[in-house]
């Protein structure tokens, strides 16, 4: 992407305080048990009801980075392709392509088995802050508090899942001024029961993403199972049939991280180092990936999973990045944050949070003196492959499990075992020769920032090249073979310890130094940054009140505004895009990649309403996380699927304007329509329509 389509959307931001934390327009990402009630009642004339609000909250589901939701009372869950095609690949092999072909199961039995996915269904919301805050006492340095905090958070967990039996997390709310307690149903039987070619669910690829008009038909639809049947949910949106620009709608979904309350510092530690560094990493991988895809057809299909998260990711960054290096908008957060601090200073009881800036500086001064171990070792950076994850959790199990609850890691909680037991398990399909490849892209780039003559780096080479090293490591391990994986946790931690499975013995050697990298960083970056923004979100809480609304942590939320369509280069661009246009731009394209259309489209077009509707924009806030989320009406009937923003979206990591920012959304129109006439699925669509 070009500065030019980015620049407008700076010059929005420049002309608000998008720094205050406080709703602007249809800003905010709510807590579904702190709605705005009162702003949606005097803007829109609508009555968020408890019983409305619970219905909806217990219809939605959580995918492993992404959302979706129950629609039928047969347990069908739909979300968005690019949601589910880690999963759809999972099940795909060189002679059944699912990623390509797409998958349609005509009955119940043809449904196939997802080997490792998850969903999570929020039960209860329980207010923990008194208790979680109460556990660091005054005096107590930084690890003494991360440490205390910690243990009562596991403890907390572990309390809460042995009395309601369902999976529980305490989440961080307004970096450390709140802590909630989210319990949720957690489902492991899901199954693939529908998903279109990922060329009409990317129709246009990567020219067209985070671009509008838009033409993807992008979600896919699973079944949730227990004991061997299909769930019956007591709560399911039904669907939707009109909708038009200006209509009130609404989003529920698990936004995944947003840095609206960061300072300005920390702002600047982002701009000038962090996502830099990230988006390297990102452009060395899409290099790797691309040139090995390209070998082969074969190589391509395993490959494009990984390529299209990481170019999704890479484009994404990008547009963050450009927007934080815009002195309009560092401006407008410098303005911001200035005016703020100057109402604390005339506020006797909130004098002594002008500290807590201070603390914010020192935290990301001690990221920067932590951060190439802590990204390369600890987060895994240097170790790019799946199989070194698994030799990770393995290694990292046999140690924790032996601990009490409450001093583990928080990975290996209680709350959190089942997950890790079912992801080590689970006969996903791990392909040595990819695995090699990642691991020599990021052992070298690794080698390049360390440099030959570190200690660690050679212990982990043992005289070799990253490229040999590589290879070596990969092929002289098993860590592929799910059974291999089973026998080993089932054995016990003598077991995995007495492995000499490379990559285990790999897992070993980083572990020690991984470990300290984690300590100092949970000490003196991530507790100091808690401490500091608690206060300063307490603050914004005292001076804004209701209208102050928690960044998002991936958990539950609720945003809401208007069909909407925005202005471009000073014309109008329309708020729906249609079946014709699709066709349209096919032509346009004389037909070619990525404007191709899989054959049963080009078949179908003669049967299709091309005036139906196919996606659509509105003001909805938004950000990575959400892909997948419903897009409901007033009456609660799910309208739309969100999958992507505009390009002027891509700034809304870090502040909110509704001038041209635009949230992107398939139409339910278009999934009916299609399944019918399409994909010959009446059963499906009377299953979720009726």
């Amino acid at each position: 992407m070009s500065r030019k389509f980015l620049r407008p959307a700076m010059m929005a931001f420049a002309s608000l305080a998008i720094a205050a934390g406080l709703a602007q327009a249809d800003e905010g990402m709510w807590l579904f048990n702190a709605l705005p009630k009162k702003q949606l009642k005097e803007r829109y004339g609508f009555d968020a009801t408890d019983e409305w609000t619970h219905h909806l909250m217990r219809s939605c589901v959580r995918f492993p980075g992404g959302s979706g939701s129950f629609v039928s009372p047969e347990g069908l869950v739909i979300t968005n392709h690019h949601v589910g095609s880690e999963f759809i690949d999972q099940l795909s092999t060189a002679e059944h392509n699912y990623i390509k072909d797409g998958f349609s199961a005509k009955t119940r039995a043809e449904e196939l088995k997802c080997p490792d996915l998850e969903l999570n269904n929020l039960v209860s919301i329980e207010d923990v802050t008194a208790r979680v805050t109460g556990s660091v006492k005054e005096g107590m340095d930084l690890a003494a508090s991360q440490k205390a905090r910690q243990a009562t958070i596991n403890t907390i967990e572990k309390e809460a899942q042995d009395k309601t039996k369902l999976k529980c997390q305490v989440v961080t709310l307004y970096q450390g001024a709140q802590y909630h307690l989210y319990s949720y149903k957690r489902y492991t039987d899901v199954r693939l029961v529908m998903a279109p070619e990922m060329q009409i669910a990317f129709f246009g690829g990567d020219p067209d993403n985070f671009e509008y008009p838009r033409y993807c038909l992008d979600f896919c639809v699973f079944r949730v199972y227990e004991d061997d049947k299909p769930v019956k949910p007591e709560h399911f949106l039904k669907w939707g049939k009109d909708l038009k620009e200006e209509d009130l709608v609404f989003i529920a979904g698990h936004p995944a991280r947003t840095n609206r309350l960061n300072t300005v510092a920390h702002l600047e530690y982002m701009r000038d180092i962090a996502v830099p560094e990230i988006l390297e990493l990102l452009r060395r991988l899409e290099v790797a990936l691309n040139s090995w895809s390209g070998r082969s057809p074969e190589n391509g299909r395993r490959a494009k999973d990984d390529l299209f998260g990481i170019q999704n990711s890479r484009k994404a960054r990008t547009g963050g990045l450009e927007t934080l290096q815009s002195p309009e908008f560092m401006d407008a957060k410098m303005e911001f944050e200035k005016e703020f601090r100057s109402k604390i200073a005339a506020n006797p009881g909130l004098k002594s949070t002008e500290a807590a800036f201070h603390e914010v500086a020192e935290a990301c001064k001690a990221w920067e003196a932590v951060r190439h171990d802590y990204n390369n070792l600890e987060r895994g950076a240097a170790f790019e492959s799946k199989m070194f994850h698994f030799a990770r959790s393995l290694v990292r199990y046999a140690d924790e499990i032996g601990k009490p609850n409450a001093d583990r890691l928080k990975d290996f909680s209680e709350s959190n075992l089942p997950t890790i037991r079912d992801g080590l398990e689970a006969p996903v399909p791990v392909y040595p020769d990819l695995e090699i490849i990642k691991l020599r892209s990021s052992l070298t780039r690794w080698f390049t920032s360390v440099g030959a003559d570190d200690p660690l780096l050679k212990k982990v080479l043992d005289g070799a090249s990253p490229v040999e090293r590589a290879a070596a490591l990969v092929n002289g391990s098993r860590l592929h073979e799910a059974d291999y994986r089973k026998e080993l946790l089932e054995g016990g931690p003598e077991k995995i310890r007495a492995s000499q499975d490379p990559l285990l013995k790999l897992a070993r050697i980083v572990d020690e130094k991984a470990r300290q990298a984690r300590k100092t960083y949970e000490t003196q970056v991530e507790e100091r940054l808690r401490q500091a923004y608690s206060k300063i979100a307490a603050a914004r809480l005292a001076l804004g009140g209701e209208d102050v609304y928690p960044d998002a942590t991936f958990s539950l939320r609720l945003s809401f505004g208007p069909v909407a369509s925005f202005e471009e280069n000073g014309q109008k661009v329309q708020p729906f895009t249609h079946f014709a246009g699709l066709y349209k731009r096919w032509e346009l394209n004389d037909r070619k990649e990525p404007f191709d259309l899989p054959k049963r489209w080009i078949e179908a077009r003669d049967k299709l309403n091309l005036e139906t509707p196919f996606n659509f924009v509105s003001k909805l806030d938004h950000i990575g996380g959400n892909s997948g989320s419903p897009i409901v009406d007033r009456e609660g009937r799910i309208v739309g699927l969100l999958f992507d923003s505009n390009i002027y979206g891509l700034a809304l990591d870090v502040g909110y304007t509704d001038k041209q920012c635009r949230a992107v959304s398939v139409d339910a129109r278009a999934i009916v329509e299609s399944l019918k006439k399409v994909y010959g699925a009446q059963a499906l669509v009377d299953e979720m329509t009726n």
